[in-house]
């Protein structure tokens, strides 16, 4: 896991998807997010998952909310986490 910041905070901004208001919600907490980059490279990542309607990613309180078509694969939404260079710790309570 890697963070995409240099040491003193510096990154891009990029950008996130719209919200759905269909679909079911599940909410993730993800550990080494800091910035908006962070927030626009695991929004694009997950985005991609097969079944994703919207993502939305609070970078300060370390969780993702995704709607999806059907209850979400973790292991996917992991695995998409994971290759953006984070860690999904599990489902938020």
């Amino acid at each position: 896991m890697s963070s995409c910041c240099t040491t003193d905070g510096s990154c891009h901004s990029g950008t996130t998807t719209g919200t759905a208001t269909d679909g079911i919600r599940t909410v993730y907490t993800v550990s080494g997010m800091t910035c908006s980059h962070c927030e626009a490279a695991v929004t694009e990542a997950v985005s991609a998952v097969d079944g994703v309607l919207s993502v939305d990613v609070d970078v300060v309180a370390g969780r993702v909310t995704v709607i999806a078509t059907e209850n979400p694969d973790d292991a996917l939404i992991a695995k998409a986490v994971d290759e953006a260079g984070y860690e999904l710790t599990g489902r938020a309570s």
